[in-house]
């Protein structure tokens, strides 16, 4: 009997009551916690060894108002887990805003015919080479992922890559993991991604970019497997259709049926564009930006566009609109998704997770704890599925535990980075998994069977590298 997980706003909402129940079972415990200048902004810091257990006030009364009672913890109630999804809504508003606004500068890119022509271009010249297509497209959002931690930019992409898989006689499937997969398994191998190893190499006072060689390699040995797998199944489909994991599924696209030739015009957009995206990438590493300002940097492509395009006023609106529109549950997404975190910090279990995985680790074998690091960072990705929040959590606790433990703290940072990133493939409480599938028209469970394979030989293969550094003494 074949499984059916529900509908993406469903299941996560499934997934925040079954955290709202288990703040009721879990003993409730919580770190002292400090505001500490990180990479040139202030985070809020766990203090190691500062766990201490909170008492958890129980009532009837409690199960349907969440009370408030000085220095004891309370469950979530019934109100409280009502609340949470538009209480996630509000905590990751700056992703949401971020995906509404370049959801609509796409659509202006879409509307002076900028996209289509460029896309036919490339498909045109590749047409017949979509393997050297696959290989180009997957390194170039790869390393996106990998240097600057690109994630929720590339959400818009996805129906563009539909449109490149539909023409090289692929799925769904392939479509939309030519953007996210790449960009995913970039983000986990990450080099110099800000937003993960450089936060985590901070916190645990080692110098930025540091190990770059070791994590080059990681990151080559990931493509290449993730190329190998994606080529594979391509190649299978391609001989037999009916192989497609979403064998029978429709894969209509709305595009015009002429699509428009590749002009100066759309030639001066793109490079205007990049220019403008390669400050903004810049900006990002150099002056700290973060999504306002990245959001405004694309505002200034729509802009662009808009003029060098020539489109009137009421064009440029109604494709702006159009653009947010096909976005709406994209963002949603990730404020649903937001709203599991907001539940087991309500109930104070978070804290006592993290405290139970780290005191198991310190009393087994050194290449035992540094595997244990990884288990434990991908199991807890699902409960904080933020790159940088997850290194502001569990980066002051893994540091001194690896020392305790006679591990590198670089090796504490690689567990940490391998971790927060592969699982980010599977898990349903990813913001931009559950968006890009939604964008696709991919079903949850069709995904798994498309990916955990490859996640597993992902695993393996950090897995192999985790033992090497142990071994080397990653420094």
């Amino acid at each position: 009997m074949r499984i059916k997980i529900p509908h993406v706003f469903a299941l996560l909402t499934f997934v925040v009551f079954v955290c709202s129940v288990s703040t009721w079972l879990v003993p409730s415990g919580e770190f002292e916690r400090e505001r500490r200048m990180v990479g040139g902004s202030e985070r809020t810091m766990v203090v190691a060894g500062t766990y201490e257990t909170v008492p958890k006030h129980r009532s009837v009364r409690g199960l349907v108002f969440s009370e408030n009672v000085p220095d004891e913890a309370t469950p979530v109630g019934l109100d409280g887990f009502l609340s949470a999804i538009p209480r996630g809504m509000i905590a990751a508003a700056d992703i949401i805003f971020f995906i509404f606004i370049i959801g609509g500068v796409f659509g202006v890119l879409q509307q002076t015919g900028t996209i289509p022509a460029v896309l036919h271009a490339v498909l045109d010249k590749l047409r017949d080479r979509w393997q050297l297509l696959t290989i180009v497209l997957m390194v170039l959002m790869g390393i996106g992922g990998s240097t600057l931690g690109m994630g929720e930019e590339f959400i818009p992409l996805v129906p563009i890559f539909l449109i490149v898989a539909r023409e090289i006689r692929c799925d769904r499937i392939y479509g939309a993991a030519l953007v996210y997969v790449a960009g995913a398994v970039g983000f986990a191998a990450a080099t110099t991604n800000p937003f993960t190893v450089n936060i985590a190499q901070s916190i645990a006072g080692l110098p930025l970019n540091s190990a770059i060689g070791f994590r080059l390699v990681f990151f080559a040995c990931c493509m290449a497997v993730t190329i190998v797998y994606m080529l594979r199944y391509g190649a299978k489909i391609r001989r037999d259709p009916g192989a497609s994991f979403v064998a029978g599924e429709d894969f209509e696209i709305d595009e015009a049926v002429e699509p428009p030739k590749l002009t100066r015009s759309h030639v001066t957009i793109v490079a205007a564009c990049i220019a403008i995206f390669v400050f903004i990438l810049w900006a990002v590493q150099a002056r700290g930006w973060w999504l306002p300002e990245m959001a405004g940097g694309f505002i200034l492509m729509g802009l662009v566009a808009i003029v060098v395009g020539r489109m009137p006023i009421a064009d440029a609106t109604r494709s702006v609109v159009r653009g947010m529109e096909e976005m709406t549950v994209a963002a949603l997404v990730v404020g649903f998704a937001r709203a599991v975190t907001v539940v087991m910090e309500d109930g104070l279990i978070l804290d006592t997770l993290i405290q139970s995985a780290s005191s198991v680790l310190a009393d087994v074998p050194r290449l035992v704890a540094a595997e244990g690091m990884l288990v434990f960072q991908a199991t807890l990705n699902f409960f904080i599925p933020s790159g940088s929040g997850q290194a502001a959590v569990t980066m002051p606790l893994m540091a001194p535990l690896a020392d305790v433990l006679g591990l590198t703290r670089q090796t504490a940072v690689f567990a940490f980075t391998c971790g927060d990133g592969f699982s980010n493939m599977v898990i349903p409480t990813s913001g931009i998994l559950m968006a890009s599938l939604g964008l696709a028209g991919v079903p949850y469970e069709r995904w798994l069977r498309f990916m955990v394979p490859l996640l597993l030989q992902l695993i393996a293969v950090a897995a192999v590298f985790m033992a090497v550094a142990v071994i080397i003494g990653l420094d």
